[in-house]
């Protein structure tokens, strides 16, 4: 699992437990929030851009996905093991194209996302 949380102008996803291990100890990725397009529970934002070649990832079908992921010029990081807990983030300008992470409470975070974003002026 991840954690997701916002610091300053910045969403960070911190990888936790053994995902770091799966995630080739990538520990936390950190974009701008400028830079967030959409962010939603991933089962109500359609279906994410499905992994392709693992770079520094790990996955076993039906079990767990982590990691970084390339898939037609895009790069994806997923942390997910249940996919009706993710949170789907589409980003511009950043090396990941989409992040997708399982958290404990989905709608939370992205209730707190788009508060963050939008006292920003950035809705």
């Amino acid at each position: 699992m991840a954690t997701m949380s916002v610091v300053g102008d910045d969403l960070v996803i911190e990888v936790t437990g053994r995902d770091r291990f799966y995630a080739l100890n990538k520990r936390w990725v950190t974009v701008p929030l400028q830079h967030v397009v959409a962010i939603g529970e991933g089962v109500q934002m359609g279906r994410p851009l499905m992994p392709g070649f693992p770079w520094l990832a790990n996955s076993f079908p039906g079990a767990f996905t982590v990691g970084s992921y390339r898939r037609r010029g895009k790069w994806t990081f997923w942390v997910v093991h249940d996919p009706k807990q993710t949170v789907l983030v589409t980003l511009r300008n950043e090396h990941y194209a989409q992040l997708v992470i399982e958290v404990e409470h989905p709608g939370a975070i992205v209730a707190l996302v788009n508060q963050a974003r939008s006292s920003r002026g950035l809705n």
